[in-house]
């Protein structure tokens, strides 16, 4: 768990648990692992395992600025998942950028490194709005994996996905201001169209 869900548990604010983990004198054994404090001991790899020759990244993406607080959720809850699961993971990437473009440096340096042999995510959007089959597909040819910790589908809101599409392409006809305006003015234009009247 976190340091902020266990000083909630163990009822020490949040300040005193994080001063005392700056000075030391926390009493359980606590590791960093991206920006959070974990309270625990981390995993050790199992030496000789077939899946732990390459590093095991976190990745965690939000789509907006405004989202950024997600990030940590994000990364809290892949953590408990992976240590649940007896996962060392070495490292935490995170990124702020739409699943939709291809501007996505953190995720493509991760799709690039081969020091990489699993990539674990909370949905697969998180890691790929569309395609994220191929992309899985060319990991595995490589000996590498995507591990997704919630494997249910979240994109049941088929009008967001058909909105976020929209406003990529508005993003590219009409620069970033006016994108999203647009993209929400032709929704609701195709509703209204499919409407009786």
């Amino acid at each position: 768990m976190n340091l902020k869900e266990w000083a909630a548990a163990t009822g020490v604010s949040y300040a005193t648990a994080r001063r005392r983990y700056e000075s030391g004198t926390l009493p359980v054994p606590v590791y960093r692992l991206g920006r959070l404090i974990m309270v625990g001991e981390p995993l050790i790899p199992v030496t000789g395992a077939a899946s732990d020759v390459g590093q095991v990244v976190v990745y965690a993406r939000v789509s907006s600025a405004e989202q950024k607080s997600d990030l940590d959720r994000q990364i809290a809850r892949v953590a408990v998942w992976a240590t649940g699961r007896k996962i060392a993971v070495d490292r935490v990437v995170t990124e702020i950028g739409s699943a939709l473009d291809g501007h996505r440096k953190e995720f493509l340096a991760l799709l690039r490194d081969p020091a990489v042999s699993t990539i674990v995510v909370e949905h697969r959007d998180r890691f790929a709005r569309f395609g994220a089959d191929y992309v899985e597909a060319a990991l595995a040819a490589q000996g590498r994996r995507l591990l997704v910790v919630d494997p249910a589908e979240v994109d049941d809101d088929l009008v967001r996905d058909v909105t976020e599409m929209l406003t990529s392409l508005c993003v590219r006809l009409y620069g970033r201001r006016g994108a999203a305006d647009r993209a929400r003015r032709a929704i609701d234009v195709a509703i209204a169209e499919d409407q009786p009247v």
